[in-house]
């Protein structure tokens, strides 16, 4: 390694130098060592072939000053001869174990990146959603790369550094005194020469970084948010564009200036470390060479020295700096072992059962339910705040029972906010409940297992989620083993075969972020057409036509009607009209049901009901179209057209 190559690594290493400084800790080595035991093999073999590479480093400037006193006494053409076949041996060797290093090297880190990666990302899917509601997207991301990647160079870089350098440091060290003593020791008091600017520059440059890296970070947020089309459409109705131009370009000015800086500090260091290595070359050539024109040190000797001089200061600037790289590495693990530590609150039992065959009932046996805290679920480095939110655990659910009977219709109707959400999260086990028992075909939801709740369960949302992939992929997410007739057949019961047939790609077509390349409507009987070809036997309808307008709306109606047919339906209606032909309506308020029945005896009732019913449609009783009985001549609701067979539920 050169003198200049060396200055760049002291620099990069101080410049780099973590802001935290984690404590040693031998729970946490020990954790590292769980993850490097499946390579322990490659790991001996990589530190080995370090040590050999070390050890050759050394020999070379000893035959190199063997050749120049060889030359200078005359001898044999075939010393010399051999002498420069023995340097080209080395060279090739050590051109071989760099190879091979090299390679073990990238079997370990990339091997331990796969692990650290999988671990953390199967971890993060056994998260409860208050998890991803909490977290920030980026910041979980940046766990996965930079961190990961960060810990994978304790393996790749730092070890084998330490290692090598230690054994080069040690040989070289001991060669050198036993030339020149006086030498090595004007050549070990000017490494602080080397160190001591690196540090103070690397401080300065890492300010310089970190106050960069802020503004690319704002500069990154700032194009994220606006770049989405919702953030995109918000823009154009109340953004200030000359604003935000000016905000993104001041940002941009500063970076830029920052990167002046940062180039000249660097190019002034590694100016001046380069000339303070070629003087402290010249004083070795130059005491050397004094000393073997007073005939104490052999010309082979002097020259020895100044190659071996290259040798030294790289392996003890390394060292110096390896303190830096490990705990730049610690914090890298401890920041992966940071999520990793966070316990699943939803775990599937070692003896779960699978849901019973045929029509199930869905069944609220007298359910409390709070949200868990911050502290349980969450992270404040992940959702970059100082402190976690203190609030939550408040009881938002308050003895909830009732009963759907295989194949019947139970809609949820109440205030925004009343709790119809969080009762139908825990059907699938989003949450789970604090007292009480949600049941599906008589079984608790916490003795199922996984796998078989969600092939019984199928839930579509208001928003209609869908992946940045084609509309084959999305379908597909449900089922993959699905064939392209049940593909079509999925579309065309969800009112949407035409549409995709017209795409001049078809079902390999991109939907676009979330989605947002089709309208509301189609995204929604989109989902539908996903839930239909997963084909559930439960199915959960969470508002799912609240923002689409009536055309949407009744084309989505008809898709649902699909879906519903025959399955058992829990249904969250913003609007009542929808679910008149439910079997039961429970009105839920402040976390309680307050009331049920069907749609004409909560209308008899003059309750709560009756209040939201006048609200929607005006008037002191059922008017606007609705007979006494509460139905309509409206075409494309739920309602008579489900083709179900009325039964209605009781009160549970």
């Amino acid at each position: 390694m050169s003198m200049e190559s060396t200055a760049w690594n002291a620099l990069y290493q101080a410049r780099h130098a973590p802001q935290e400084q984690p404590p040693f800790s031998r729970a946490v080595l020990r954790r590292i060592a769980g993850f490097a035991r499946p390579h322990r093999r490659r790991l001996t073999l990589f530190l080995l072939c370090s040590t050999v590479a070390a050890l050759l480093t050394v020999a070379t400037p000893l035959l190199a000053g063997r050749v120049v006193d060889a030359i200078v006494d005359g001898a044999a053409a075939g010393t010399v001869g051999w002498l420069a076949a023995a340097i080209a041996a080395i060279a090739v060797a050590e051109a071989g174990l760099g190879l091979l290093t090299r390679w073990l090297s990238a079997r370990i880190g990339e091997g331990l990146i796969l692990g650290l990666r999988t671990a953390v990302f199967d971890h993060v899917q056994r998260m409860p959603i208050a998890f991803f509601t909490r977290t920030r997207t980026g910041a979980l991301v940046s766990r996965l790369n930079n961190d990961v990647i960060g810990a994978q160079r304790a393996f790749s870089n730092t070890l084998s550094s330490v290692v090598g350098n230690l054994v080069t440091l040690l040989l070289t060290v001991a060669v050198m005194a036993r030339l020149s003593w006086q030498v090595t020791l004007l050549a070990l008091l000017l490494l602080p020469v080397f160190l001591l600017p690196a540090r103070r520059m690397g401080r300065r440059l890492a300010r310089l970084s970190r106050e960069a890296a802020g503004h690319n970070a704002a500069m990154g947020t700032q194009m994220t948010e606006r770049f989405s089309a919702p953030g995109a459409t918000l823009v154009k109705l109340f953004g200030r564009p000359a604003e935000e131009s000016e905000e993104f370009a001041a940002r941009a000015r500063r970076v830029r200036d920052i990167g002046v800086r940062t180039a000249m500090v660097q190019h002034v260091f590694i100016t001046s470390l380069t000339a303070v290595s070629a003087l402290a070359l010249a004083l070795v050539y130059g005491l050397g060479g004094w000393f073997a024109l007073r005939g104490s040190l052999d010309a082979g000797s002097v020259v020895a020295l100044a190659l071996l001089l290259t040798r030294l200061y790289a392996p003890l600037t390394a060292l110096a700096g390896a303190r830096v790289e490990v705990m730049g590495a610690l914090v890298s693990f401890q920041r992966v072992f940071e999520v990793l530590d966070l316990k699943p609150l939803i775990e599937e039992r070692p003896d779960a059962r699978e849901v019973p065959d045929g029509p199930v009932p869905v069944e609220f046996d007298g359910v409390d339910f709070s949200y868990p805290s911050a502290e349980k679920v969450s992270l404040a480095s992940l959702e970059e705040v100082a402190v976690l939110d203190s609030r939550g655990g408040e009881q938002v659910l308050h003895g909830v029972s009732f009963r759907a009977e295989p194949g019947q219709m139970v809609a949820l109707v109440g205030s925004s906010g009343a709790g119809k959400s969080t009762i139908a999260q825990l059907l699938p086990r989003l949450y789970d409940v604090d007292r009480g028992a949600v049941r599906i075909g008589g079984v608790d939801v916490r003795e199922l297992t996984f796998r078989s709740l969600r092939a019984t369960l199928g839930m579509v949302t208001q928003d209609g989620h869908l992946f940045h992939e084609s509309i084959r992929a999305n379908l597909l997410f449900a089922r993959p083993e699905a064939s392209e007739e049940e593909l079509w057949d999925a579309l065309r019961r969800a009112r949407l075969d035409r549409l995709v047939a017209s795409l001049p790609d078809g079902l390999d077509t991109i939907v676009g972020e979330r989605g947002y390349r089709l309208s509301g409507g189609e995204r929604q009987r989109l989902t539908i057409a996903r839930l239909l070809l997963a084909r559930p036997r439960v199915v959960i309808l969470d508002e799912a036509t609240a923002h689409l307008d009536t055309a949407s709306e009744a084309a989505v109606q008809e898709a649902l009607a699909e879906a519903l047919r025959g399955r058992t339906s829990v249904v969250i209606a913003h609007r009542l009209s929808t679910i008149r032909a439910a079997d039961l309506i429970l009105v839920v308020e402040d976390g309680r049901i307050i009331e049920r029945g069907t749609h004409e005896d909560l209308l008899a009732a003059g309750g709560r009901y009756l209040e939201l019913y006048r609200t929607q449609f005006g008037g002191d009783g059922p008017r606007n179209g609705y007979g006494s009985d509460g139905t309509s001549g409206a075409d494309g609701e739920l309602g008579g057209g489900t083709g179900r067979t009325t039964t209605r539920a009781g009160a549970a």
